[in-house]
């Protein structure tokens, strides 16, 4: 018997890959989760971040100047002139 070592301890000891890079998959299986094997990228996250949160924001303001102009109405008066008035009761 030449060696009774296994065939792997005569290499030398790879780093390892945390996570799914280094695990065997097909090629469909990494085009329908790339997430999975790409590094992340910060500027693109941070960037991504900053997108929705303005999105986020500018969908806020929409719905806030929408409500406040529910309340109003153009209202005309005697001369023909038009303005615009907040609704009111009549039990007010």
């Amino acid at each position: 018997m030449a060696s009774t070592n296994s065939p792997n301890a005569s290499e030398t000891p790879k780093e390892r890959k945390p996570g799914l890079r280094s695990v065997q998959t097909t090629m469909l299986f990494r085009a329908v989760n790339p997430e999975l094997f790409i590094k992340p990228n910060k500027p693109v996250m941070a960037f991504g971040l900053i997108a929705i949160t303005l999105c986020v924001a500018y969908l806020g303001y929409l719905r806030a100047t929408i409500e406040n102009k529910k309340d109003l109405y153009e209202a005309f008066d005697s001369e023909g002139s038009s303005y615009m008035r907040r609704k009111t009761s009549k039990w007010d």
